[in-house]
């Protein structure tokens, strides 16, 4: 299993390697959601913190983490930008609300 975990660290590598991109990341983006993306960030940094690893591998590990942390930060960016514009749905619909009950009162 730990041949597998490694095997994995290199394949961020090697993504790393490439160059990042904009494309690159919206890809990692679309493919891992949120929880998926954490766990992996959990591992990797408890894989981290063990110890026991090349200087390689421990390179590979974090940047691996780097673009993990991205795209939970996309995540969450996402999720604030819906409840902002939930919430000033409702700020609004109150204050349509208020105006209408105001000239209500000013009609009696």
């Amino acid at each position: 299993m730990a041949k597998t975990d490694e095997q994995s660290g290199q394949a961020g590598q090697r993504d790393g390697q490439a160059g990042p991109t904009d494309g690159q990341s919206t890809r990692a983006e679309t493919t891992l959601g949120y929880e998926q993306a954490r766990d992996e960030l959990v591992e990797v940094v408890r894989r981290l913190e063990a110890g026991g690893t090349s200087l390689e591998e421990s390179l590979a590990l974090w940047e691996r983490g780097e673009e993990l942390a991205k795209v939970c930060r996309h995540w969450l960016e996402g999720a604030r930008a819906r409840l902002d514009a939930a919430l000033a749905e409702d700020e609004a619909a109150e204050g349509a609300e208020g105006a209408e009950e105001t000239e209500s009162a000013g009609e009696g």
